[in-house]
């Protein structure tokens, strides 16, 4: 799997492993699914606090829809943890519905006696 990782905050460019090793973590048998990551964290009011970071994840899929879930919390890795599981779900509710939507237009054979 290809992560790229972009920070809009210095502050945040010592997550660049931690984040990469729990998105890899995280898709580990979804991989197959999406060959491609890019996780965003940016700081959306500057350095007041509060919940403020945000996390971004898209996931680019060969065969389903690209999947883009975005984050926000009190700190980086909440946000992280919060985006890599809703990203995970999304990823596998879209491969579920793609195949659903195949296997009803699929034709059934007839059968003969």
């Amino acid at each position: 799997m290809q992560i790229t990782f972009e920070a809009c905050d210095p502050d945040a460019d010592h997550l660049q492993p931690s984040a990469e090793r729990r998105v890899r973590l995280a898709l580990r048998r979804l991989s197959w699914l999406a060959p491609r990551a890019r996780v965003q964290l940016s700081n959306l009011t500057g350095a007041r606090g509060g919940v403020d970071k945000r996390c971004q994840i898209e996931l680019a899929t060969d065969t389903t829809d690209t999947v883009i879930v975005a984050s926000i919390a009190r700190d980086w890795r909440s946000a992280l943890q919060s985006a890599v599981t809703r990203a995970a779900r999304a990823l596998l509710h879209n491969w579920q519905s793609a195949r659903r939507a195949s296997a009803v237009r699929r034709p059934v054979p007839a059968i003969r006696s």
